[in-house]
């Protein structure tokens, strides 16, 4: 379970309700047939190099932006090209913060070798920080952030299934239906303690094709909370959208970048 404050930089007002979203993850896609599971194979490596191409495009040429006109050629649909745009958009933001602030540490700690060459108590063994650019993120793995245009999530009825994971294919007006069983934790966490109501499970999914070759399905739900004058462990805080993102988790796994706090030659 994955718990994520919805407003990312914001102060959080203690002793007041909160609006978090959680996410429920390791859902795995094992009961489907396998050919539609091909279709899916399929999907995944167009819609992970379109998702490339704008990454770079944000990382080098452009500021980030999710709303941007469609640029490159795709055997997707225009509302795929769409969610590559908006996923992309969120890692080359989140690349982009985080170099800033490596380079802001780079430049601190120049100003301090300066300032200590200047006042001759440098260390003789302690050499001037170099600057060193980093690389555009590359996606290594399968990470797919996706809403109801694309991928929607069905109540199953009259079927030993959960629910019905609807997908648009690269065949115009072709559907995919994947059957989705949850374990009883997966129901646990779906289901309000107080009141045992099903919760009501957000419109963005995440899909991920891991090493294993199999793909895993991540749901998510907002929850109000009151967060104590004096918490006793600390709210974790990340973005709070599926769909823009889950850029902590994304970093982590889909993407590949200097993580240090910034990368310097000595």
């Amino acid at each position: 379970m994955k718990q994520r404050q919805q407003k990312r930089g914001k102060k959080q007002q203690k002793g007041k309700p909160q609006q978090i979203t959680k996410a429920v993850t390791h859902i795995r896609l094992i009961e489907a047939n396998p050919s539609k599971l091909a279709a899916l194979d399929a999907l995944a490596p167009v819609y992970l190099a379109l998702c490339q191409q704008y990454v770079t495009l944000f990382c080098t040429t452009e500021r980030a932006n999710k709303f941007r006109a469609l640029l490159y050629e795709t055997a997707l649909s225009e509302r795929w090209h769409r969610v590559a745009v908006q996923q992309a958009a969120g890692i080359a933001k989140s690349w982009r913060t985080n170099r800033a602030n490596a380079y802001h540490g780079y430049l601190q700690e120049r100003e301090e070798y300066l300032e200590k060459q200047a006042e001759g108590t440098l260390d003789p063994k302690e050499t001037e920080p170099v600057w060193q650019e980093w690389d555009v993120p590359t996606l290594k793995q399968i990470c797919i952030q996706a809403h109801a245009t694309v991928i929607r999530l069905e109540p199953s009825e009259d079927s030993t299934f959960d629910y019905w994971l609807v997908i648009s294919t690269l065949q115009f007006r072709k559907q995919l239906f994947v059957p989705i069983k949850l374990s009883d934790y997966h129901k646990e966490q779906l289901t309000d303690p107080k009141t045992k109501q099903h919760r009501t499970i957000n419109s963005g999914v995440q899909l991920n094709k891991r090493e294993d070759g199999f793909w895993w399905l991540t749901l998510s739900y907002d929850e109000t909370v009151t967060i104590p004058d004096e918490p006793e462990v600390p709210v974790i805080g990340i973005d709070g959208s599926i769909e823009q993102s889950m850029s902590a988790l994304r970093t982590i796994s889909a993407i590949s970048w200097p993580m240090s706090s910034y990368p310097l030659r000595r």
